[in-house]
């Protein structure tokens, strides 16, 4: 398996960086740039943008070359693998790669519960009511601190995460700007994450491409710059956790002889699919994947994922050799994705393999002179 994730410079590393200029010891290594422009610049405040689904490839798409975030794009990097929110913001958010956070993907299996959860929401998949026997075990597997935790915790800075959906909710585009401007002019030196659930929400729904996506990039091009314009000694990073790729799908009802094989329903993601296998059906299931999917998927063996180091490296998290199931199905630069029971289908997706879903922009805004 060709892993085309880097983890030597990936989102999980520019939030290694952020940690270390912060006095925290990041876990995985930084990216050298990134400490370079701290020891020179030495901002007081540190802003992470994070626009959910803006991949590097969709923003060159849809802003013109002389854009405000173009012009401040300095490179593109990878997110981690696979490239959907729970895994890629957990990165963000930590510091840590999924095989460490265990944030493997949007619905995944929890062996001492025996169900697969999605995450995010503490339900079992495909059902809407807050699972128990999930909430009961959550903190002893997932509960991670986030970096601006870490860095309240210290004492010596200050750290703050905004979304439109915890404790430090913002209403809008424009309020969390706005809270952005307003915590910058405290006193002292800041870490700012901002989670901002766009141009994804609407991608799912109408397409990467679609007029009502690029509506929402330019707005927040020209809103970001706007706010630039009003902040001293700051550095904003603007970033994306995945990108996003326009899909037809695959309804897994519709092959009775490969549902046969499953245990369960399917985990991870409709574009990184996890297989549950019924023991000493593995060779049936895999010749009948192959016999119809091929074309669009590449099929990866249990062990060959763990040897992979798809995940990316560090200390194993608890669940992860079985939240993977027996098998584990990539689109690469297909557009099809798996639907099966519990899953939503969806005009676009991510988490596949393809350079519109992998790649992300790394957009700096030097405000410190």
């Amino acid at each position: 398996m060709k892993v085309k994730n880097n983890y030597q410079e990936c989102i999980t590393n520019l939030a290694c960086s952020i940690e270390k200029y912060f006095d925290l010891t990041p876990t995985h290594n930084t990216l050298p740039y990134i400490d370079k422009l701290f020891e020179e610049k030495r901002p007081e405040n540190v802003v992470v943008i994070l626009l959910d689904g803006l991949g590097s490839r969709i923003l060159d798409r849809t802003l013109e070359e002389n854009s405000f975030l173009r012009k401040h794009k300095y490179k593109e990097i990878t997110t981690v693998f696979p490239a959907t929110t729970t895994a890629a913001t957990t990165s963000m958010q930590t510091g840590l790669n999924p095989i460490e956070h265990g944030y493997l993907g949007w619905n995944v299996y929890i062996s001492p519960i025996d169900k697969i959860i999605t995450l995010y929401l503490n339900t079992e998949k495909g059902k809407e009511k807050v699972d128990n026997d999930f909430l009961n075990i959550k903190d002893k597997y997932f509960n991670i601190e986030t970096i601006p935790d870490r860095i309240n915790k210290e004492g010596k800075y200050q750290g703050m995460g905004l979304f439109s959906f915890k404790e430090t909710q913002y209403q809008d585009l424009d309020d969390m700007l706005e809270k952005i401007k307003q915590k910058t002019k405290e006193p002292g030196k800041k870490y700012i994450y901002a989670y901002d659930e766009e141009p994804d929400h609407s991608m799912h729904e109408h397409g990467p491409d679609s007029k009502e996506a690029k509506e929402l990039i330019k707005e927040r091009n020209d809103k970001i710059e706007s706010l630039s314009n009003e902040l001293e000694n700051t550095i904003i990073f603007v970033i994306a956790d995945h990108g996003h790729k326009k899909v037809t799908h695959i309804y897994l009802n519709d092959y009775p002889d490969i549902l046969e094989t499953l245990k369960k329903t399917t985990s991870l993601e409709p574009r990184a699919t996890s297989f549950h296998i019924k023991e000493g059906r593995e060779e049936e299931f895999k010749r009948l994947f192959n016999q119809y999917f091929s074309k669009d998927f590449n099929l990866y063996s249990k062990e060959e994922v763990i040897e992979s180091n798809l995940f990316g490296t560090g200390k194993e998290h608890p669940l992860f050799k079985s939240s993977l199931g027996e098998f584990l199905a990539i689109a690469e630069d297909s557009d099809k994705c798996i639907i099966a029971d519990g899953d939503t289908p969806l005009t676009s997706q991510h988490a596949g393999y393809s350079d519109d879903e992998i790649y992300i922009p790394l957009i700096i805004i030097d405000k410190t002179s």
